[in-house]
C-alpha cells in the first residue's frame, strides 16, 4: 500500500502549501492534540501564524477505545454520532465517558496552558488541523468550539480523510482542505510511513517554542 506521507512534518509542509493564500495573514493555528500539535507548528511556522491548541477529547465506544462515537469540547458540548447507539453507547455510558474525558481536557489545559490564556480567534482567521480524520467526531467538535469564539473565517486542514466524513465536516467551516480522500481507509496511520505517539511533553515544548507565549 502506498504511504502517502513520510510524516507528520511532510503532511504540514503540504498542507501549509495548499493553505498559502492565508500567508501573512497572521492565521491563527489550533492544532487538535496531542498528533496533530507537531504538524500544526511546521504549517503555523509556513504561514508566518501563530500556533494553539484546541482541547476536544473523543468519546470512546464501549469495549473499544479506538472507535469514536462522539467528542466532547472543553465546554461540556458534545457531539454524538449516528452510530453511537448501534456501537451499544446508551445515555447513561456517554454520561460517564463524557465526565471521564472532561476531566482528562481540564488537566490538559492546565498542563499545556499553566500561564496565560489561550489564543483567541475572534475576528481572525482560524485554521482547525489534525493529523487525519476518521469518523470526524474530534473536528466537529474542535469546529464547533472555535465557531462559538466567533472567527473571521473557519477553516478546516487535514492531510487525509475518508470522504464521507469530509462531507460531515463542511457544514461547521467556512472552507474544508484535505489532500488525499482515499476510498478505503482504516484508520489514519496507515497513510503515514511514520507515525509515532506523541507524548504531552512534546506538546507543551511545540506551544513553548511556536506559541503566542513564545513571544510574550
Amino acid at each position: 500500500m502506498t504511504r502517502h506521507f513520510e510524516d507528520r512534518l511532510d503532511a504540514g509542509r503540504r498542507l501549509a502549501a495548499a493553505l498559502a493564500a492565508f500567508k501573512g495573514r497572521h492565521p491563527l493555528v489550533l492544532a487538535i492534540p496531542r498528533g496533530a500539535v507537531a504538524m500544526g507548528a511546521e504549517i503555523a511556522r509556513l504561514l508566518e501564524g501563530e500556533l494553539d491548541v484546541v482541547l476536544v477529547k473523543k468519546l470512546h465506544a464501549p469495549g473499544s477505545p479506538e472507535f469514536a462515537v462522539g467528542a466532547v469540547d472543553e465546554s461540556g458540548w458534545t457531539y454524538v454520532a449516528d452510530h453511537a447507539a448501534q456501537a451499544g453507547a446508551t445515555d447513561a455510558y456517554l454520561a460517564r465517558e463524557k465526565a471521564e474525558q472532561l476531566e482528562i481536557l481540564r488537566r490538559r489545559r492546565a498542563q499545556y496552558t499553566p500561564a496565560g490564556a489561550p489564543a483567541d480567534p475572534a475576528g481572525r482567521i482560524a485554521i482547525v488541523v489534525d493529523d487525519g480524520i476518521a469518523t470526524g467526531a474530534s473536528m466537529i467538535a474542535a469546529l464547533h468550539a472555535v465557531r462559538a469564539k466567533k472567527p473571521a473565517r473557519l477553516v478546516c486542514a487535514v492531510p487525509v480523510a475518508p470522504p464521507e466524513s469530509l462531507e460531515q465536516m463542511r457544514p461547521y467551516a467556512d472552507e474544508v482542505v484535505c489532500l488525499e480522500t482515499p476510498e478505503e481507509f482504516m484508520a489514519v496511520g496507515q497513510f503515514y510511513r511514520h507515525f509515532e505517539q506523541v507524548e504531552d511533553e512534546e506538546v507543551v515544548a511545540l506551544l513553548a517554542r511556536h506559541g503566542k507565549r513564545a513571544a510574550a
